[in-house]
C-alpha cells in the first residue's frame, strides 16, 4: 500500500515535485530509435521509432486492434489492480452532477464511462447524464459496447471517432471532456487539445488521465526495470503479443512530463489551476485538469 499513498493525497495536488523539468527518458537500456529518411517536419514518434506522421495512426490502430480482447485483462496484471484505483480518484476528482454531458474520447472499454454513470447513481437522485464515448478503434468500441450491455448502461451513445477531428460533435456542447491513457497515441496532441476546447461548454471540464514521468531516482529505476522486462513479456504471455506491450511501454517514455504537457493545455486556452496536474502513484499516472471560460 505504501506506492496507493499519493493517491489519496488531494493537497498539494503535485505532491513534493511541483516544478519537474526531468526527462521521461528511460535509465534502463532501451532500442534506439529508427529513423526513416522522411523530412523531421513530417515525422513523429511511433514508441521509440521514428515514422512518418501518415503512418502512425494505422500503427497505432494495429496496436489496439491486436490487444483489445485483452485489454482490461492486461490492465490488472500490470498495475496490479491500481489502475482501477486511479479512474476511481479520476471520477472522484471530476465530481459530476445529474445532468452532466460527458464526452470520453478515446473510451475504449469503457472504465471512465460506466465508473462516471456508477458515481452519478450512487451521489444524486434521480439523474440524468449522458455519456458519448468516442474511440478512433472499433475492436475496442466492440468491447465496451459488450461491457455496457452486461452491465445495464443504456444512457451511452459509442462512436467511433478521431480525437484529432471530433467530426459530428458541435462547439460548446458537453459539460466535460475525459481521456484516459489515450492522447499520448495520438499524432498531434496540440490538435487533440483544440478540439476538446471547441467542443467544451464555457465552464466546462477537460481531464486528461495519463502515464507521467517519475522523479524520485529509486522508483525511476525500478519502474523502467519492470516498464521494459516484465511488461512486455506478460503481453506475449497473456495477450499473446509482446510488440504491442513494447511499444505501449515506449510511448509512455515518449509523451510529454508532467509540467510540458500541463503547458501545452495552458497554450491550447484552458485555465489551469495551481500546477495542472496530480501525480498518483509517485508519478507513475497522472490527473491534468484545465477548465474553459
Amino acid at each position: 500500500m505504501r506506492l496507493l499513498r499519493p493517491l489519496l493525497r488531494r493537497q498539494p495536488l503535485h505532491l513534493s515535485r511541483l516544478h519537474s523539468t526531468s526527462s521521461n527518458t528511460p535509465t534502463t537500456p532501451s532500442p534506439s530509435p529508427t529513423p526513416t529518411p522522411t523530412p523531421a517536419s513530417n515525422t513523429t514518434h511511433f514508441g521509440f521509432k521514428t515514422v512518418r506522421e501518415d503512418e502512425k495512426e494505422s500503427l497505432v490502430g494495429q496496436v489496439f486492434g491486436n490487444v483489445a480482447s485483452s485489454y482490461d485483462l492486461m490492465n490488472d496484471v500490470m498495475s496490479g489492480g491500481v489502475h482501477r484505483l486511479w479512474k476511481d480518484h479520476f471520477i472522484r476528482t471530476l465530481a459530476p452532477g445529474p445532468t452532466t454531458k460527458l464526452l470520453d474520447v478515446a473510451g475504449g472499454t469503457g472504465d471512465i464511462a460506466f465508473r462516471f454513470l456508477d458515481y452519478i447513481s450512487a451521489t444524486h437522485p434521480n439523474p440524468s447524464p449522458h455519456v458519448t464515448l468516442l474511440d478512433i478503434n472499433p475492436a475496442m468500441l466492440a468491447v465496451g459496447q459488450q461491457r455496457a450491455q452486461q452491465l445495464g448502461h443504456t444512457n451511452i451513445a459509442f462512436t467511433e471517432g478521431n480525437a484529432e477531428r471530433l467530426e459530428g460533435i458541435e462547439d460548446a456542447s458537453v459539460d466535460a471532456y475525459t481521456i484516459a491513457f489515450g492522447i499520448r497515441n495520438c499524432t498531434h496532441v496540440d490538435r487533440v487539445l483544440r478540439e476538446a476546447y471547441r467542443v467544451l461548454k464555457p465552464g466546462g471540464r477537460f481531464m486528461c488521465l495519463e502515464f507521467g514521468s517519475v522523479e524520485n531516482p529509486v522508483v525511476a529505476r525500478m519502474y523502467d526495470l519492470y516498464s521494459f522486462h516484465l511488461i512486455p513479456t506478460m503481453g506475449g504471455l497473456i495477450a499473446n503479443d509482446r510488440e504491442s506491450y513494447q511499444y505501449l511501454v515506449e510511448s509512455i517514455r515518449k509523451f510529454p512530463p508532467q509540467p510540458v504537457f500541463a503547458n501545452m493545455i495552458k497554450e491550447a486556452g484552458f485555465k489551469v489551476v495551481g500546477n495542472g496536474w496530480e501525480d498518483l502513484t509517485f508519478g507513475v499516472a497522472a490527473i491534468h485538469s484545465g477548465f474553459k471560460l
